[in-house]
């Protein structure tokens, strides 16, 4: 595909037109939506690189960026994006041109277009650079997508080249030419001036602030559409024409009319006249999961395969749209909230399953409410995209999990910008008392601790990342020393070398876990009670080590921070072969709520990992739960209702 490109602004009219082209052949359908969103976060992306980060403290946006997209991300993106081509010559043994347009080809094909306008733009100039041996940290300060501020060092990856890492740069710089288009590249005009770009960047914006679907027709804050906050978030709506329909609602007259509570239970049984609801659900202590939590809870993941070129393929890429959408998150296989079958390893055993599995009636009444970045200080504004009203609908069970973000940031002075324990008192009791004004009475919020991160430099420092496995040149050390170098790491305080500064990071955590606990023991409300729980990041290596696994299979390959989905793995595999539950966190946290599921309590709500149980007593409530073979869409017609299922035996309930 030949495209000549002059100036960075064609790209904007290339983008223009088809985004006109694609509305009027596809009507804006939910797909090309999808697509555009991934463009247009890519044009935002490179725009970012003119853009000065966020000042401390301030949650607000800038106007076209969402948070934390500013030039530190930039120039990681691009050196990871250049090193990605030069590996691909390398194993392919091809040349970098060649190498561009595979890359290009391994992208969706709706993508692929944009692709090669960027490859017009810069492969030329990088194909250049990379035949003469200069590294991608050389290619991206050139190229003006990684800069340097006054007073700041060079940032780089890869070891500096042997002339010197200034030296390389000019000498980069000087063969380029400093090309006007170049120049241009990180001056974009203003990107949302046109009429339909203007309307797509409202839209994203409208997503990433407010944490809300995107399509909700009836404004009830669920969706029918997976992505952008839509159904991986939150339970599926069933009528979205229709306000008074949504997952976690009592049901409306026993749904004998219509499915109310969209657990597709609903209609009568013409053998004795009782609604299905009535009869499989009254009774049964139905609750929801909500999880108000960050990256974590979200399950922030990068593929591995999308920068290890020897896995690499166009299947790589097939879930591209899908995961920039979701923000690089997958909540649907999260530990609490998850409910689809991995596709990422491991597999989907979340709290949310497991109660589904017990009360078949809790069918879609799950809300992750979590963002990247998320902690005490932002949670507040965060829930306030709750969905729960406390007279129409079930209580539910909530998990406040924000468990590093109080103690991590990417800033060089990372101690003085951690939450102290006095802020954190206050932002939890502001939290909790709006938790107490909209949750229905008889809910549980579960508190989570702060994770103990030296885990992750006592396990990942020197092994090699897969951008590094090709060469055996990049170890996870390099990788945070490169990101903190950008102040855009995801915790200075523990991915650091410094031994002293790691301690300081976990005693605050500490700190922090147990104002937590102290909120626990002696806080009361009217709506809710609450607990306490660790975040036993160790006991579940350990768990994992016993059953032959390495602890940093634990973590995400990529970004070397968060938990991977190994972790469900892990707690899943643990409770078969009877160890301790005290590992698993979500199920723990369930047992704690008394939903059919007896434990033992430590005094002033803090549990007692060690005394948990897993014993289901028979009761009439287990009775009358759900059968799981039971069809989850039951006709109201009489001439078509089925007798449900005879009710299975209570071990049909044990998981």
């Amino acid at each position: 595909m030949q495209v000549h490109v002059r100036s960075s602004h064609l790209i904007v009219v290339f983008l223009f037109f088809f985004v006109s082209l694609s509305f009027l052949r596809m009507r804006a359908s939910r797909q090309t939506f999808l697509n555009l969103f991934c463009i247009l976060w890519l044009l935002l992306l490179l725009k970012a690189a003119s853009c000065s980060p966020l000042p401390s403290g301030d949650d607000s946006l800038p106007p076209l960026l969402p948070s934390g997209l500013y030039k530190g991300h930039t120039c990681v993106g691009c050196v990871l994006v250049v090193s990605v081509i030069e590996q691909l010559a390398q194993w392919h043994n091809s040349t970098v041109k060649a190498a561009v347009e595979r890359l290009c080809n391994y992208i969706p094909e709706k993508l692929q277009g944009f692709c090669y306008v960027l490859a017009e733009l810069y492969g030329p100039h990088i194909a250049e650079l990379i035949d003469r041996e200069m590294n991608a940290d050389v290619v991206c300060h050139s190229l003006r997508l990684c800069k340097q501020d006054p007073g700041q060092p060079l940032c780089h990856l890869y070891p500096p080249p042997k002339v010197g890492l200034s030296t390389a740069i000019w000498k980069a710089k000087r063969i380029l030419k400093t090309s006007k288009d170049l120049k241009s590249t990180t001056r974009f005009s203003n990107l949302c001036a046109f009429p339909l770009l203007a309307n797509l960047c409202e839209k994203i914006k409208y997503v990433i602030r407010n944490k809300l679907p995107f399509e909700d027709f009836d404004g009830d804050k669920f969706s029918t559409f997976p992505t952008l906050r839509g159904y991986h978030w939150r339970g599926r709506d069933c009528d979205d024409r229709n306000t008074t329909v949504y997952p976690g609602r009592r049901p409306d007259n026993w749904d004998v009319k219509s499915d109310s509570n969209c657990n597709g239970i609903w209609g009568m049984d013409p053998k004795d006249g009782i609604p299905y609801e009535e009869k499989f659900c009254k009774g049964a202590d139905s609750r929801g999961v909500v999880l108000l939590g960050d990256s974590a809870g979200a399950h922030f993941h990068i593929p591995p395969e999308w920068m290890t070129v020897t896995q690499m393929s166009a299947k790589s890429f097939a879930n591209l749209p899908m995961a920039f959408t979701d923000e690089l998150d997958w909540p649907q296989f999260s530990e609490i909230t998850g409910f689809l079958n991995s596709t990422i390893g491991g597999w989907t055993d979340s709290l949310y399953l497991r109660l589904r599995r017990r009360n078949r009636c809790n069918h879609r009444d799950l809300q992750n409410i979590s963002q990247n970045g998320g902690s005490s200080r932002n949670l507040l504004n965060l829930m306030k995209s709750l969905a729960r009203n406390q007279l129409l609908d079930n209580p539910a069970i909530v998990f406040y999990a924000t468990i590093g973000n109080d103690v991590c940031n990417g800033n060089h002075d990372t101690l003085a910008h951690m939450t102290t324990p006095k802020e954190m008192l206050s932002n939890v009791i502001q939290a909790l008392r709006y938790l107490d004004s909209r949750l229905p009475n008889g809910s549980h919020v579960i508190l989570t601790g702060l994770v103990d991160g030296r885990f992750l430099w006592d396990n990942l420092h020197d092994r090699y990342h897969p951008l590094g496995q090709l060469n055996r040149d990049i170890t996870y050390s390099q990788l945070y020393s490169f990101l903190n170098c950008l102040e855009v790491s995801p915790c200075n305080g523990w991915l650091t070398p410094n031994e002293t500064l790691r301690n300081l990071t976990s005693e605050r955590a500490l700190q922090l876990s147990n104002v937590l606990k102290e909120i626990a023991r002696s806080e009361k409300f009217g709506n809710f009670d609450v607990f306490y729980m660790d975040f036993p990041l160790r006991q579940t290596a350990e768990e994992w080590r016993k059953m032959g696994g390495e602890p940093w299979q634990l973590i995400e390959p990529v970004d070397g921070f968060h938990p991977s989905q190994v972790k469900s793995r892990t707690k899943v595999r643990g409770s078969q072969s009877g160890r301790d539950a005290s590992a698993r966190i979500g199920l723990a946290a369930h047992t704690a709520c008394g939903a059919h599921v007896s434990c033992s309590r430590d005094g002033g709500g803090v549990l007692s990992r060690e005394t948990l149980t897993l014993s289901l007593p028979i009761n009439k409530t287990m009775v009358k739960t759900l059968p799981m073979s039971m069809p989850l869409h039951l006709t109201s017609s009489a001439s078509k209702a089925t007798e449900p299922p005879p009710h299975p035996s209570l071990e049909q309930f044990l998981f």
